[in-house]
């Protein structure tokens, strides 16, 4: 069962992020506090959108989808896209992660928002193939690039 997040799944998502931290390896950068993603979610104007899987036969929630709008300049319209996409280890194969993807997909069609996009890790070989099972393509002429912590506070610092 796939549902909208509430309030009172914060905790459980922020135990999600730190799961999924560990998957990829970097536990240390999973910084985001209960207040901070309770905020982002939930506050005043809610910067970011979830989802989360439930077990139906357990009524525990196995994974979360975290998500924001895009937009295209050259499309014209919005887009989402998929910041996380977890599913607990021991619930994977049971179709979550497949339902969270077309719950996204549904309100793009819905909304009539052209792209559904995200990234994944090269060495995430289980990832990469769910994705391209579903029809999802590498977008490989794109690099990305991120600026945090010293240089992108030197960089906002700096006089324009």
């Amino acid at each position: 069962m796939i549902r909208t997040a509430t309030p009172s799944d914060i905790p459980v998502i922020h135990a999600l992020i730190r799961e999924l931290a560990d998957y990829e390896k970097a536990p240390q950068e999973a910084r985001a506090t209960e207040e901070q993603l309770r905020a982002a979610l939930f506050g005043e104007r809610p910067a970011v959108h979830a989802h989360v899987a439930v077990d139906e036969a357990t009524g525990t929630t196995v994974g979360y989808a975290l998500w924001f709008l895009s937009f295209s300049t050259w499309r014209g319209v919005h887009g989402i896209y998929l910041e996380d996409l977890y599913v607990r280890p021991s619930a994977r194969g049971g179709g979550h992660g497949r339902a969270l993807l077309t719950e996204l997909a549904r309100i793009c069609v819905e909304r009539g928002y052209e792209r559904l996009e995200w990234s994944v890790l090269d060495w995430n070989r289980p990832a990469i193939g769910f994705y391209e099972a579903l029809g999802a393509r590498p977008q490989d002429e794109w690099t990305v690039y991120r600026l945090t912590d010293g240089p992108l506070a030197e960089l906002g610092g700096s006089e324009s």
